[in-house]
């Protein structure tokens, strides 16, 4: 089965919008747009190639999209997987795109993403995506968070959990700390949440 795997730029107060760039995402009046930028260092540069170079599709929000759309068929020698990566949009919207292989989702995201996890092919990579990641975890249809979690809170803007996570236990795959002290990190599930008490020693 494919798996969906969330792949997010994150501060440590969970904020994921608009870290690419000032007028990336503004919407909710967002001021922070490009706070990734001054924490670049070759161990992330290289984890996040590695990424990249890695075989998959993609599954997108319609913003997160519209924002990519535009800028990847321009640096397409760099990145070659994710030109050929088919693009999965969850979009009421939008229905084509000149930026091929693209497939509109609509209607019920949620069955949509499940029967593409059944389907035979590469995982599936979330960026961005805010409010569809939203959708996939109330539905418990994320099965990994690869995340870099940035050495700074912004207080306000699209975060990555709200009141629609749902209890979940997960395990540490692979982890490490870049120079400028970006906490680059693989969670896996790893079944429900399990508690106890913690006894004095």
């Amino acid at each position: 089965m494919r798996k969906v795997i969330a792949l997010e730029f994150i501060t440590i107060d969970g904020v994921i919008q608009a870290g690419g760039g000032p007028e990336e995402d503004t919407s909710g009046g967002f001021a922070y747009g490009g706070w990734v930028a001054p924490y670049g260092d070759d161990v992330a540069g290289n984890i996040v190639r590695k990424q990249l170079n890695l075989p998959f599709d993609l599954l997108l929000g319609r913003k997160t999209f519209e924002i990519w759309e535009p800028y990847w068929p321009q640096h397409a020698d760099g990145w070659p997987g994710v030109m050929s990566a088919t693009k999965y949009v969850a979009s009421n919207t939008m229905t084509s795109s000149e930026w091929q292989p693209t497939v509109f989702l609509s209607g019920d995201i949620a069955e949509k993403v499940s029967k593409l996890k059944q389907q035979p092919g590469p995982d599936l990579h979330v960026f961005g995506s805010a409010n569809l990641l939203q959708t996939l975890m109330k539905h418990d249809l994320v099965d990994a968070f690869w995340l870099k979690i940035y050495p700074l809170t912004l207080g306000s803007g699209k975060r990555l959990f709200t009141d629609g996570t749902i209890p979940a236990a997960f395990k540490v795959t692979e982890s490490q700390v870049s120079p400028s002290g970006i906490i680059l990190v693989n969670y896996e599930r790893a079944g429900a949440v399990t508690t106890g008490t913690i006894s004095a020693v």
